[in-house]
């Protein structure tokens, strides 16, 4: 998941709207007191029957970027481990183009925080100074490598400050391709016997499309090629960008959701093509209509869910909640971490940057909120808060 996060900054109609589900968690009351807000009874309420994300235990737990609590994100390593820790889903594959074309799982198109590329003399002239959606980045960049010369390097952590534990595996993976991830789901599934989820990213698709590397089209054939394009595919597909959404509604019949980042923030392709909407107007019950439209779910940054004050605190939720069920659509948002620096200012225990906080209480709480899953680095701590919530 993107650039956009907060907490790391300091037509498909209604057949397949259906199909993912808006399902608002059972009776019970919220933590923070929000009226109409509910709490998980079953965490397959809604689900088992008719396939689909309908089959999905709720509140899903979706690993972000694989385990990358434990491993480097976006490798098969991190990915694997998800599956071993219980993730419901995995997002596998934050997608960017190669020069020659082919989509990698990157965080970023930038790869200086997320491979060895520096230390390989012979890229020593591909660092270089772009702008990417406005912001001025100095690095290596994926579109300026063929895959081939990719593959020559090796994944790393890239916050070593908050996971040290993580820079024992630098080195050990190589960046996948999304083909590479699609061959691999049907592997897991066959091999653990259960259909394994994923749910990539399209990062930065206006950029990329103004280089003449269009990422959806990529993207579709991809899908297309291994019968995953469907309704029922066990793939859902999302992006920052409603527009690279819209166009996605009209490739493939995948479930959709749209990334939501701070409310004062504008996505990128609204600022390219003059539409003077920021997220706060996409929240509103009229901009969830709009959403739902052409899309089944949204990925929230958590702070849309329940905002923070000054101090870092949280403060009573929004009705993003009830508002978004209404319209039709699931939430699944972003994202909880263990480490202290991550979690609201009441969960951190202590000042180190790499120790857990009361993460259990955190996601008690925004489980009570009423969301349909949610994004972590840590997967089994999910499940575990899950199993917590829904027995009490």
């Amino acid at each position: 998941m993107g650039t956009q996060d907060s907490d790391e900054r300091a037509g498909g109609g209604t057949g397949r709207r259906a199909l993912l589900g808006a399902a608002v968690l059972g009776a019970g009351g919220a933590v923070l007191g929000l009226p109409g807000t509910a709490r998980a009874t079953d965490a397959r309420r809604g689900g088992g029957h008719g396939g689909g994300v309908k089959s999905l235990p709720v509140p899903t737990v979706i690993g972000h970027r694989g385990a990358s609590g434990y491993r480097p994100e976006h490798t098969f390593g991190s990915y694997e481990l998800a599956l071993d820790l219980g993730a419901d889903i995995v997002e596998a594959g934050d997608l960017v183009p190669t020069r020659d074309g082919h989509l990698v799982c990157r965080h970023e198109p930038e790869i200086g925080g997320t491979t060895d590329v520096a230390d390989h003399r012979e890229f020593a002239d591909r660092r270089r100074t772009k702008s990417l959606d406005g912001v001025s980045v100095t690095g290596w960049f994926t579109e300026d490598f063929t895959l081939a010369e990719l593959k020559t390097l090796r994944a790393t952590e890239r916050i070593p400050a908050n996971r040290p534990h993580n820079t024992l595996y630098d080195g050990r993976w190589e960046i996948p391709t999304f083909e590479e991830v699609l061959r691999w789901q049907n592997e897991q599934t066959r091999r653990r016997g259960k259909q394994v989820w994923i749910y990539p990213e399209l990062k930065h698709p206006t950029y990329f499309r103004k280089l003449g590397l269009g990422t959806e089209e990529r993207l579709a054939r991809l899908l297309r090629k291994y019968g995953k394009h469907r309704k029922n595919s066990p793939v859902i597909i999302q992006s920052f960008e409603p527009t690279s959404i819209q166009r996605m509604n009209k490739l493939v019949d995948n479930p959709l959701a749209v990334l939501l980042s701070g409310a004062n923030s504008r996505p990128w392709d609204f600022v390219e093509t003059g539409d003077p909407r920021t997220t706060a107007d996409l929240v509103t019950p009229e901009g969830l209509k709009e959403i739902a439209s052409y899309a089944q779910g949204i990925g929230p940054t958590l702070d849309l869910i329940i905002p923070k004050d000054s101090a870092g605190r949280l403060t009573e939720p929004t009705t993003l909640v009830r508002d978004a069920h209404r319209a039709g659509l699931i939430l699944h948002p972003y994202t909880m971490r263990n480490e202290n620096p991550f979690l609201p200012a009441e969960f951190r225990k202590g000042d180190d940057p790499d120790a857990y906080g009361d993460v259990f209480g955190a996601f008690r709480t925004y489980f009570a909120t009423g969301i349909d899953g949610v994004f972590t680095d840590n997967p089994d701590t999910g499940l575990l808060a899950r199993e917590d919530f829904v027995n009490n």
